[in-house]
């Protein structure tokens, strides 16, 4: 009476089905799959029920790339270094085996039960991840080596699952627009809508795309690592314990803050910055080019106790040693506020160029589709306060998630899924920002708060005006005045 099961894979490209896996027969084992969201600065790792569709877990961990580099193009610099590719693929397969290894043990699977595995991540995150060679994505004309990339067995990247499991490779559009903004335009559905909306991917690299089912235009910007939580004195990943929203009383400056998971705060993450310094500027604790106010920097006299000095300058004290998980001061400091007006920044200068040459004004956008790690921790109103995101009415701001892990997941579940994300790439223009001259000067416009031309943020002029009366202001979505 004994009783085995085969697991028996169809791969996408054609071909006789493949026979991956032979196991004593359980009608209560079932395969499982891997969505992987292969980011710049942070890795997600999704773990699903291949059978019912059901997500078992998610765990999330920074890239430990990081170490060589906090961007793509210091990374492309450091894998052309002796081993440098090697050390880098190296680095990111051992994020993805820990997640995996440590999502399987929390839940008692075996690693040997995965047998399929989807991996979205922006182009050299993928190059890297397959180990090919990124030298040319930051040269002229910028070309990858490739966009589609062939199905690999698990073994062959040294993946801890099933060894005969196939390992497919979300195809990017260019350069600078990867398989994870194709899994984006995926799962917020862009791509099938009847009118044109805008899909941001707000993470380490800027990416966006405006269209719907007719056109998609995609441009990319390097925004940095500060909203995933890396490069600031106290960042984190959105994950349990991280700061995620924050309210500074404009009489006290004391804040309240919302931590993910409930708790004791370990850190902030993307979503916690953006509330903190929007909420910093509108309470006069920086101006609008992020210095601290020098009166609450003074020490005694009408010096503030949330104002400390800290190695890296001035800083606002979010949750006091006392009150957070690890025991020391959660801090936001001036440098971190630099960090961030230039993160935001780029996000919006590519927003601008973009805008100008499909000739759509910012008005005219129905509907802004966020994704990214912290995309469904974000504050509209905040976001708008720092010029992140357009003066629009908050109605029309649509938080997603990580659209990477979650088209990641769809095409895990569905074979076509995946054809539909091969022809979604296939669709999109690509806009060189590089070669806008126009780029520069749009930037150079974004490093205040909220921006050099102010009467394009109607709602965050009303709010400073009703700060400067000495009440505390937050515009009705109704009542917003249209840019």
């Amino acid at each position: 009476n004994w009783r085995a099961s085969a697991v028996v894979e169809r791969s996408l490209r054609g071909g006789p089905p493949r026979l991956i896996a032979v196991r004593p027969h359980d009608p209560s084992l079932t395969g499982l799959g891997a969505a992987i969201d292969v980011g710049t600065t942070t890795v997600t790792v999704v773990l699903l029920d291949l059978r019912s569709g059901r997500i078992v877990d998610t765990a999330t961990a920074f890239n430990r790339q990081i170490s060589c580099g906090e961007d793509v193009i210091s990374r492309i610099v450091y894998s052309q270094r002796g081993d440098g590719l090697q050390h880098l693929q190296r680095l990111v397969r051992e994020t993805v085996n820990d997640l995996l290894s440590s999502l399987c043990d929390q839940n008692r699977l075996d690693p040997a039960h995965i047998d399929s595995v989807v991996v979205a991540g922006n182009t050299t995150m993928a190059h890297m991840f397959l180990g090919l060679n990124s030298r040319s994505i930051r040269e002229e004309p910028y070309a990858p080596l490739a966009t589609t990339f062939p199905e690999a067995r698990a073994a062959d990247l040294d993946i801890r699952v099933n060894p005969r499991a196939a390992v497919y490779c979300v195809p990017a559009v260019a350069a600078y627009v990867g398989g994870d903004v194709v899994a984006g335009i995926l799962s917020s559905g862009l791509y099938r809508r009847r009118s044109p909306a805008l899909f941001m991917d707000v993470g380490t690299n800027g990416e966006l795309v405006m269209g719907n089912s007719d056109w998609l235009v995609a441009c990319a910007c390097s925004a940095g690592p500060a909203f995933e939580g890396a490069g600031v004195q106290c960042g984190m990943p959105a994950t349990h314990g991280a700061i995620e929203d924050v309210t500074i009383d404009h009489r006290t400056l004391e804040p309240t803050l919302r931590v993910i998971g409930g708790g004791r705060p370990a850190g902030t993450c993307g979503s916690g910055m953006i509330a903190a310094l929007g909420e910093m500027f509108v309470t006069r604790i920086v101006d609008k080019v992020g210095r601290f106010d020098e009166a609450l920097e003074r020490a005694g006299g009408d010096g503030h106790p949330r104002i400390v000095q800290s190695d890296h300058g001035p800083a606002y004290v979010l949750a006091r040693a006392s009150e957070s998980a690890g025991g020391e001061d959660i801090l936001l400091t001036e440098v971190d506020v630099s960090s961030l007006i230039h993160t935001k920044g780029a996000v919006y200068a590519g927003l601008s160029v973009m805008l100008r040459s499909l000739d759509i004004k910012a008005r005219d956008i129905q509907e802004v589709l966020i994704g990214g790690g912290f995309g469904q921790h974000i504050n509209v109103e905040k976001s708008i306060l720092i010029g992140l995101l357009p003066d629009l009415p908050w109605d029309r701001f649509r938080f997603l998630g990580n659209t990477s892990a979650l088209g990641a997941s769809t095409a895990l579940l569905s074979r076509r899924a995946r054809r539909q994300l091969e022809r979604i790439a296939n669709r999109v223009t690509y806009l060189e920002l590089v070669a806008d001259n126009s780029f520069m000067n749009e930037f150079t416009s974004t490093l205040f708060l909220p921006h050099t031309d102010i009467d394009a943020f109607p709602s965050v002029k009303k709010t400073l005006a009703g700060m400067a009366h000495g009440r505390a202001l937050r515009p009705n979505p109704e009542e917003m005045e249209r840019p």
